[in-house]
């Protein structure tokens, strides 16, 4: 699984809609909805320290490593 975007709980946590964060981050919404659904491939840091700005929340609220089961 690799890294997750934990996007939608922060978002929950501070009752903020995609459309909200996407204005105040000047993100479009199809771009926001990529990283908050975990298809983005990257992010750029000054995204990331703009969300975490909105949202009032640190890095690792957002993402979250998560150790890839090994096949059997």
């Amino acid at each position: 699984m690799g890294i997750v975007v934990n996007l939608d709980v922060m978002m929950a946590k501070r009752k903020m809609s995609l459309t909200e964060l996407a204005n105040e981050v000047d993100l479009t919404l199809a771009n926001l909805s990529i990283l908050k659904n975990n298809k983005a491939k990257a992010v750029r840091f000054s995204t990331l320290e703009a969300i975490c700005k909105a949202l009032d929340c640190q890095p690792g609220d957002i993402l979250e490593y998560v150790q890839e089961e090994e096949e059997t």
